[in-house]
């Protein structure tokens, strides 16, 4: 699967919806109305490379279950259909974020002069505390 894929491509064997009744304030609405929408969608099943299904755990910390469900509820809206785009919206997010590679990263090291200067500073700031030593008069 691609980055660009939307959720849309995924059939109902890989993305499954669940709709709840949405917590917090709300009224009646709330009480009675199931607007929240649950995604579960099977990682596994989604087909992603390795480096991506890795970088999606990441992201997905607590989102993802033990046995490769990620899970993501949404209950911003009022509505179902507004939900159902959230939670749609926010995977395809996180399906291509997980899809971005990481630049690798070059290994630099200090030049010769750099070192040089380095010792140098050190051997000046031990001079510096090496003279503030009690007094002795001899």
């Amino acid at each position: 699967m691609s980055a660009s894929a939307s959720v849309t491509d995924l059939e109902a064997a890989i993305v499954e919806e669940k709709f709840l009744a949405a917590s917090g304030p709300g009224g009646q609405n709330v009480n009675k109305v199931a607007t929240a929408v649950q995604l579960r969608v099977d990682v596994f099943r989604l087909g992603l490379p390795p480096y991506a299904y890795q970088q999606l755990k990441v992201l997905a910390g607590t989102k993802m279950t033990s046995n490769g469900e990620l899970v993501i509820t949404a209950r911003k809206f009022r509505t179902q259909d507004a939900n159902r785009a959230d939670a749609r919206e926010r995977l395809t997010e996180l399906i291509a974020r997980a899809h971005e590679r990481q630049a690798r990263r070059v290994k630099t090291k200090p030049s010769k002069a750099a070192k040089a200067r380095r010792v140098d500073e050190k051997k000046g700031r031990s001079q510096v505390k090496a003279g503030r030593g009690k007094v002795q008069f001899d």
